[in-house]
């Protein structure tokens, strides 16, 4: 249905807008020019530029989730939480640097957001970080890690080094492939016993 495209279309550059001029910088207009709209139009498909940034803000959060929830499912049985953990730092640093404007927009803005806007995706944080805590409960219970980490700490660390990605990686100054290599190998060593 048109509608429905027309809708999906504005949500689409409203993630590619946020995801570079952040959310102090994005205009409805802008969207509007991205999506090929007039900026009024935006309004018959959402109420206010906030419950549009709301949107993309859930789905940056929600589509994360699912594409690693994903990647782990396609894992074999066998591999091991060290290998588990590899995936998901691969799989986070592609669609948050490569796949998804909205991955890049949610990350990139959290901190930006009046708290009213941030509910819905905090819901969905909370689920990552529960994959997160996951991961590395059974890599612990494996005997794998290193002795003494504290397990919330180590998990807050990671994500804020792979999240900080979107802030400074350019893909002019450097291959991707490097990125994840190098992440994947600090994480493993800094966790691994």
């Amino acid at each position: 249905m048109k509608s429905e495209r027309t809708r999906a279309r504005i949500l689409d550059a409203a993630a590619r807008v946020l995801s570079v001029k952040g959310y102090a910088g994005t205009r409805l207009s802008d969207i509007a020019e991205a999506a090929g709209v007039q900026a009024p139009a935006i309004y018959y498909y959402y109420d206010s530029r906030e419950l549009l940034i709301e949107e993309v803000m859930w789905a940056g959060a929600a589509r994360m989730v699912e594409h690693v929830t994903g990647v782990l499912a396609e894992l074999p049985a066998e591999a091991s939480p060290l290998d588990r953990i590899d995936a998901v730092v691969e799989a986070h640093l592609r669609f948050e640097l490569d796949i998804s404007d909205y991955t890049t927009a949610a990350i990139r803005n959290a901190g930006q957001l009046p708290p009213a806007i941030r509910t819905r995706q905090r819901a969905e944080q909370e689920k990552y970080a529960d994959i997160w805590r996951q991961l590395l409960l059974d890599a612990q219970k494996s005997g794998v890690l290193q002795a003494g980490l504290d397990l919330g700490v180590a998990r807050m660390l990671v994500l804020g080094a792979l999240n900080w990605a979107a802030e400074w990686w350019d893909p002019d100054r450097g291959s991707l492939d490097v990125v994840v290599h190098t992440a994947k190998t600090l994480v493993r060593r800094g966790l691994a016993r």
